[in-house]
């Protein structure tokens, strides 16, 4: 089943490993593993200043999935906190994936940062449980989500019931 999915992610400074990651189904001569869709329309965001939270409800409306695409500096960005607190208010399917080894045509690589689903807890059991414990966090290049990548918004779509 194609699903219809956000991507979040530090669009300065990630948009060309996330561009490649985006596009990667489109790619696979004979594949038939069935395409994603996202409505995430980033770059008319960045131009739209004043109206982001709007945008990002917009574009949150007839999801299934919120892909957390994670950098080096990812889990400090305001938008991308507040896309993965909107996401889980509303049921969405939840996932992470670091790419930070994915390489960026004009600077190669980058360091590895930190999960931003590790920014949000909830209670289970009187104890705080990050979100990155409960959801799926892959590795793009080790994991490879290339092949993978489908199937993680699909499992991550039916944990949420969607």
């Amino acid at each position: 089943m194609a699903r219809r999915v956000f991507f979040s992610f530090h669009y300065d400074r990630d948009v060309r490993r996330v561009v490649q990651i985006r596009n990667s189904w489109v790619v696979r001569p004979g594949d038939d593993a069935q395409p994603f869709y996202d409505k995430a329309e980033f770059e008319e965001a960045k131009r739209r200043a004043g109206g982001i939270e709007k945008w990002i409800e917009e574009q949150l409306k007839g999801t299934s999935v919120t892909v957390v695409l994670f950098g080096a500096e990812t889990y400090d960005r305001e938008w991308v906190r507040h896309e993965i607190k909107r996401s889980y208010e509303l049921g969405k399917g939840l996932l992470a994936i670091d790419i930070h080894s994915v390489k960026d045509p004009q600077l190669g690589t980058d360091r590895q940062g930190a999960n931003p689903l590790s920014y949000f807890t909830i209670k289970q059991n009187g104890r705080d449980i990050p979100l990155s414990n409960l959801y799926g966090t892959y590795d793009w290049v080790r994991d490879n989500g290339y092949a993978n990548m489908p199937a993680w918004i699909e499992a991550a779509a039916k944990a949420a019931g969607r």
